[in-house]
């Protein structure tokens, strides 16, 4: 292809590609959706072959179209990437790095790291997400994800933020006071316990428990299921059954007497929370920034833990 719009016409198809939609793909792209579909019928009649399948509820790329989105787009994605990177030399640190993260990480890891950096690149812009899914971050159009160590792809750039940490089982004083107090897995079947719903599947959480070498799934029920861990601490403190949540979070109420910790033995360490982005993607300078600024560093000997690191694991997820 020869002619000098052909850059611009394959970027518009890579939008109404990646959105499935001609609507969002032309507020993206700041241009009217009637312009858009007909630099995409011209791109096609240019190349002689149809690029997308249009409903009047859907659209999708044919198999060229599907081929063409896979090789091509990442290479523009890299080109482009590569000259704001060139851009970045010469002017301050500027754009905008999209993160996609659950509450928890968010909350703990990665606000209170980031707020001193935004404070000193004012023209570094950041979006989060907060989302319990496995996102697919090239897919969805995000910079960074952040996932458990044990749950990035080998393709993907891992970076830790955060140490390997502890889970805790807790509830109130009052619902201890209606129940007894569980020491095994097994106790747990006549126990309220309050569920987490994971958001991929649409299954129940079955709590990963650890003692020595023993390790089983815990399938345990109770009056009420969430779908975050916030809303299963509130529950906690209400009275309404045990949560097996991230100790950090519960900490604070434990050392109020508000929660107790029950089966410590059963709680044990797991991998900590990792940011990931794209191998073969050329890093801006506002997303290094954000990385470095993200990233764990374990402390000295005798220094106290950096503020905002995280107790938690996979649940916080979905698997």
């Amino acid at each position: 292809m020869a002619r000098d719009n052909d850059i611009s016409d394959l970027m518009a198809f890579l939008a109404v590609a990646r959105e499935r939609s001609f609507t969002r793909a032309a507020a993206k792209l700041g241009v009217s959706q009637s312009a858009l579909s007909h630099t995409l019928r011209a791109m096609e009649t240019r190349m002689g072959l149809r690029l997308l399948t249009r409903t009047t509820r859907s659209v999708a790329p044919t198999e060229a179209g599907e081929r063409l989105l896979q090789t091509v787009g990442p290479r523009l994605d890299e080109i482009e990437a590569e000259l704001r990177a060139l851009k970045e030399m010469r002017d301050q640190p500027a754009g905008t790095v999209r993160i996609t993260a659950i509450d928890f990480a968010v909350d703990h890891v990665i606000w209170p790291r980031l707020a001193p950096l935004l404070l000193q690149y004012p023209d570094i812009q950041v979006e989060v997400s907060v989302d319990y899914r496995l996102t697919d971050i090239v897919a969805d159009g995000f910079d960074i994800g952040v996932r458990h160590g044990d749950q990035v792809e080998k393709d993907m750039i891992a970076v830790p933020i955060d140490a390997p940490m502890q889970m805790a089982m807790v509830a109130s004083p009052a619902y201890f006071a209606r129940h007894p107090v569980p020491r095994t897995p097994q106790d747990l079947t006549s126990q309220q316990c309050i569920t987490l719903r994971l958001p991929t599947k649409g299954g129940l959480y079955a709590w990963e428990l650890e003692k020595g070498r023993q390790k089983l799934q815990a399938r345990v029920s109770g009056q009420v299921v969430f779908n975050g861990v916030y809303q299963m601490v509130h529950a906690a403190l209400s009275g309404l059954g045990l949560a097996f949540v991230p100790d950090d979070l519960v900490a604070p109420h434990v050392a109020q007497g508000n929660l107790v910790r029950v089966m410590e033995d059963w709680c044990p360490a797991f991998p900590g929370l990792h940011l990931y982005y794209p191998s073969r993607r050329q890093s801006s300078r506002a997303l290094q920034l954000v990385v470095e600024a993200l990233r764990y560093r374990r402390p000295a000997l005798g220094e106290a833990p950096v503020k905002g690191s995280t107790r938690s694991r996979k649940v916080l997820t979905n698997s």
